[in-house]
């Protein structure tokens, strides 16, 4: 009988299973449901196997050309009190804003990693009272954090990477949180990160986290935003008079931890405010390690063509000289040279040196007349130990100037790439 495929909304396993945080209102502890055994009646194992086989790609499909509201609407009437927004305090507010609009219930939790920056807290309280909810927040286990802090210090992670102190502060929190759900809404866009982010769908099931049922599949993930380029987003919040986090208006786009985020620079991409001192390719927390993919599949950039992986090569145009290894090396040599050269070392898949490659171009153009030569070479792969050896190369982008007579190479000191920035930095070298 088919009918033993359909979840009644009413059913006795929705009425006994207690949310993973409080109702609306602040408790005095929040315990995940992790920790809480849910006895669920032998009779409804054939509704709980439903809900994993459910075509998911076929769904994000229709919903691939749907607006950020019916995604919404459809996410909350499909799953009710089990799922719930996750909010970290930047313009994932419209997440909010577009659950309310809804006129259904919905709830929004957070993590709270102890290290977030004042302004965030102040938001969080501030959204607290616009919309007329409370926050339901997790937060890192104490045992753990003192751990990390007694054995490596409050700031190790600007030495061994950001990956341990986020697993202890966010992504455990997130597992213990989401294990009380059936699915979860996230401010994921394509825009963000086109290294990690660029083929999210609006709805998938989540690769890396279980919900409360258990195993793979288990749980749902919703991206109402991933369409939406922040430009619309922000026109959004200013339609709707949202407050927003007071982070913005001094230049942060991205925000997370206090001393894991800083504001991007004119040329940078939002994502650059993030671990700043870390390669490009690894620029997640571990929230969404989904996203990241192996080497040789779809990687930060790289495109399918019938199964084969195609590489979009940037900085592609006439005005920009392509040099291979050879080419880098003899300019390098060289201790006087018939013009100066500005060459930048690259990967195509990185998102900073995506985010810089108009105003590069449009330098190029506007030095194309003066005598300077601009280039561009490709350090990552077998390049990349050569070019941190030989080129200076620290992270991508790296920014060379070559002088006419001299034979050592200047590095671009600054992270605006904003083209009167990189304009300035030539004219006085030149």
């Amino acid at each position: 009988q088919k009918i033993g495929y359909l979840i009644p909304s009413n059913s006795s396993r929705r009425r006994s299973l207690k949310p993973v945080f409080a109702e609306l209102k602040r408790n005095d502890s929040i315990v995940s449901a992790a920790a809480t055994a849910i006895v669920v009646p032998e009779v409804e194992e054939k509704f709980e196997k439903v809900e994993k086989v459910e075509d998911y790609e076929k769904l994000a499909k229709e919903l691939e050309h749907a607006s950020p509201l019916e995604i919404m609407d459809k996410a909350l009437e499909k799953f009710g009190n089990e799922i719930a927004i996750a909010f970290s305090g930047a313009e994932d507010v419209a997440l909010i804003e577009y659950a309310k609009l809804t006129g259904r219930p919905f709830r929004v939790f957070s993590l709270d990693t102890g290290r977030l920056n004042p302004e965030t807290y102040k938001f969080f309280d501030t959204v607290e009272k616009h919309y007329g909810i409370r926050i339901e927040y997790t937060f890192p286990d104490a045992v753990e954090v003192q751990g990390l802090v007694r054995t490596k210090g409050l700031f190790s992670f600007y030495e061994d990477g950001h990956q341990e102190c986020c697993r202890v502060r966010k992504v455990r929190p997130l597992r213990r949180a989401l294990k009380g759900l059936r699915a979860w809404i996230t401010g994921q866009r394509k825009d963000q990160s086109p290294g990690t982010r660029a083929e999210i769908p609006v709805v998938q099931v989540d690769p890396s986290f279980e919900g409360t049922e258990g195993g793979p599949g288990s749980l749902i993930k919703w991206n109402p935003v991933a369409n939406v380029d922040g430009v619309d987003i922000w026109n959004f919040l200013r339609a709707m008079n949202v407050p927003v986090n007071s982070l913005h208006s001094q230049g942060y786009v991205s925000i997370g931890c206090e001393p894991c985020t800083r504001p991007v620079l004119p040329g940078q991409h939002e994502r650059e405010g993030r671990w700043w001192w870390e390669d490009a390719k690894a620029k997640e927390c571990g929230l969404h390690k989904g996203n990241i993919k192996e080497e040789g599949g779809q990687v930060n950039g790289a495109a399918h063509t019938n199964g084969a992986v195609v590489e979009t090569d940037i900085f592609d145009t006439q005005s920009i000289v392509t040099l291979n290894r050879m080419g880098i090396e003899n300019l390098a040599k060289m201790e006087t040279r018939r013009e100066p050269w500005l060459v930048v070392l690259y990967a195509p898949w990185c998102q900073f040196c995506q985010a810089m490659e108009s105003s590069y171009i449009e330098l190029a153009d506007k030095l194309k007349e003066s005598g300077v030569k601009v280039g561009k070479f490709r350090a990552d792969g077998d390049q990349k130990s050569f070019a941190q050896q030989e080129l200076q190369l620290g992270s991508f982008p790296t920014i060379l100037f070559f002088p006419k007579h001299s034979s050592q190479a200047i590095k671009y000191p600054s992270e605006k790439r904003d083209v009167d920035s990189l304009l300035a930095f030539v004219n006085a070298l030149r």
